[in-house]
């Protein structure tokens, strides 16, 4: 059996605090990672929390995009689901850049592996 989908777990420390806080520019931000990834939006949906922090969840037609993040310590959570041509570290790539985060940490796990085959592979380490 192939891979099913690719999900990708990023972690991004070091973040502009603000930008983290900023609902609208965010739903930017992701929408310009999922096109650069190749991936088609379906729907978008960008909750703000008081009194700080906001979730973005992008369905596409590949699976979906999702974004947590922690202003108070300078930090998002994103995970990509996808299938096909997707490429979901483009997209983690876009993140970083714009969210001006000082290290990243990727592990992808390929959904759909046979049974006794290791899905898990860390892709990048945080910068020291």
């Amino acid at each position: 059996m192939d891979t099913r989908a690719r999900h990708l777990l990023v972690e991004l420390h070091g973040c502009d605090s603000a930008l983290l806080n900023d609902a609208p520019r965010l739903r930017e931000i992701l929408r310009r990672a999922a096109e650069e990834a190749g991936a088609t939006i379906v729907a978008e949906v960008m909750h703000p929390y008081s009194p700080h922090g906001v979730t973005g969840v992008f369905v596409i037609e590949e699976s979906h995009f999702s974004l947590h993040t922690w202003p108070e310590s300078g930090y998002a959570a994103v995970d990509f689901y996808t299938c096909g041509d997707v490429s979901p570290e483009r997209a983690a790539e876009v993140l970083r850049q714009a969210l001006g985060a000082g290290s990243m940490r990727l592990l992808l796990v390929e959904r759909g592996r046979p049974l006794g085959e290791d899905p898990f592979r860390v892709l990048a380490l945080p910068e020291r």
